[in-house]
C-alpha cells in the first residue's frame, strides 16, 4: 500500500543539530559528534501486538521465528535443531551458574510474536504491549505495509533525546529523578532478582512519562530495530551507517556465521544498573538480522509532511 496507516500516532521531530553518542560509557558510542538531522515523523510508541496482529491478518504474513531455518545459513548445527523459534530470557535459579549470557538466554522452539515465551499468548492481556520476537525482516515488512520505514540510528537517537542536549538519559541527568521510575528497566540484581511486581516482561506502551517530543518508551521496555547496518571503530562517528556495506557488520567473534547486523537502540526491560547501562539514547547494540528475541521490537518513521 502507498498511504500511511495511522495505526500508531506519529510525532513530527523538527530538523536540527544535536550531539550524538557518548564518551563515558561504551566505546561503540564514541565519539560525541554534532549531527544534522532533517525533520521526520516517528511513531509515538513501539508497534504493539494489537497493531502487528492487524498486519498479519491483512497480509497473512509469517514471521522469521515461525519459518523453518536453512541449514546452509547455520554451519555446524544439526538439522534437527533448526526448529523455528526465538531467544527467550530465563532467570537462573539460585545456586546455578550465571556468569555469561548463555546462562540466562535460551533458543526456544515455538516462541514467536504470538507466544513470546512459547507459553502464554499475547492475546491474554498484552495486546497493547510492544510486539516482540520480530526479526529485522518482520519489522521492515510491517513498515512497508504501513507506508512507513524504519528510522535511521541518528533519527532514533535525536527523537529519544527529546530536545534535551547532552543529557545521559532521555529525561535528564538522573536515572530516577526524585525517586521516580522513568522507564521499564530491570529493578534488582540482574539476572536473578527482579523487584518489579510483574517481573521481567514488557509493559503496556505509555506506562511511563513521555519525553520532550511527546514520545513514550524510547528508553527501556524493548530494544528497537533501526534501518542502519552496524559498524564500530572508525565508522562509528558517521551520522548514519545505513550506507556501509552489510559485510562490515559481520560479527568478528563468529567468523563462520556471515549474517549481517543492524543497530538496535533504547535498551529493554532486561537492562539493569548492575549489569549494563544501555537504557540511554546514546546506547547502541549490534543484532543479527535473523534474530527474534523476547526483548526486541520496533517503531516506524516517515518523511515529514
Amino acid at each position: 500500500m502507498t498511504e500511511t496507516l495511522d495505526l500508531v500516532p506519529m510525532v513530527t521531530v523538527p530538523s536540527g543539530t544535536f550531539l550524538m553518542g557518548a564518551s563515558d560509557h561504551y566505546p561503540e558510542e564514541a565519539p560525541v559528534r554534532s549531527v544534522d538531522v532533517a525533520a521526520f515523523r516517528i511513531d509515538r510508541h513501539p508497534v504493539t501486538n494489537r497493531q502487528f496482529a492487524r498486519f498479519v491478518t491483512d497480509t497473512g504474513y509469517e514471521t522469521v521465528a515461525e519459518r523453518p531455518l536453512d541449514p546452509a545459513t547455520y554451519p555446524g548445527i544439526e538439522p534437527d535443531r533448526l526448529m523455528p523459534g526465538a531467544l527467550v530470557f530465563r532467570a537462573p535459579k539460585r545456586g546455578t551458574p550465571a556468569k555469561d549470557v548463555g546462562d540466562w538466554w535460551a533458543y526456544v522452539p515455538g516462541a514467536h510474536w504470538r507466544r513470546p515465551e512459547a507459553a502464554a499468548t499475547v492475546f491474554a492481556g498484552r495486546l497493547d504491549h510492544p510486539v516482540v520476537c520480530v526479526a529485522y525482516e518482520d519489522a521492515a515488512a510491517y513498515a512497508t505495509w504501513a507506508g512507513k520505514r524504519l528510522p535511521t540510528e541518528a533519527e532514533w537517537e535525536r527523537a529519544a533525546r527529546g530536545g534535551i542536549e547532552g543529557a545521559t538519559y532521555a529525561w535528564g541527568a538522573e536515572l530516577t529523578p526524585g525517586g521516580k521510575r522513568m522507564a521499564n528497566i530491570w529493578m534488582g540484581d540482574f539476572p536473578r532478582r527482579d523487584l518489579r511486581l510483574k517481573g521481567h516482561r514488557t509493559t503496556r506502551v505509555g506506562s511511563f512519562p513521555p519525553n520532550g517530543f511527546g514520545l513514550v518508551d524510547m528508553i527501556g521496555n524493548v530494544w528497537e530495530w533501526t534501518g542502519d547496518w552496524y559498524s564500530a571503530g572508525p565508522k562509528a562517528d558517521a551520522a548514519s551507517s545505513c550506507c556501509s556495506p552489510p559485510t562490515d557488520s559481520y560479527d568478528p567473534a563468529q567468523p563462520l556465521i556471515r549474517i549481517p547486523r543492524r543497530v538496535l537502540k533504547g535498551g529493554s526491560f532486561l537492562c539493569a544498573p548492575n549489569y549494563c547501562a544501555r537504557y540511554r539514547p546514546a546506547a547502541r547494540q549490534a543484532q543479527m538480522i535473523d534474530t527474534a528475541s523476547v526483548h526486541i521490537g520496533f517503531r516506524c518513521a516517515s518523511e515529514a509532511d
